[in-house]
């Protein structure tokens, strides 16, 4: 079990994410990520993190794609 859960806050975020027709694929599989972890039986996979891990350190993403990927980043069990 995953102990670590998305907020309320951010998971309404991505919840508006997955509810806007103008997401871009990425956010939409991020924001996905993001919900399932609301579930504390849920735990990001190894694909998923990687993902997150390459929008994080690209250029290329925006703020808010990029919050996505560090709460998916900071679910992960590897992080204590």
């Amino acid at each position: 079990m995953n102990h670590k859960v998305t907020s309320k806050s951010m998971g309404s975020k991505a919840a508006n994410i997955l509810n806007n027709h103008n997401s871009s694929n990425i956010q939409r599989q991020l924001a996905g990520s993001v919900l399932s972890q609301r579930n504390p039986n849920n735990q990001t996979g190894a694909g998923m993190e990687d993902i997150a891990s390459r929008v994080l350190n690209s250029d290329k993403y925006s703020s808010e794609t990029k919050s996505l990927a560090a709460s998916l980043v900071s679910q992960s069990d590897k992080n204590g």
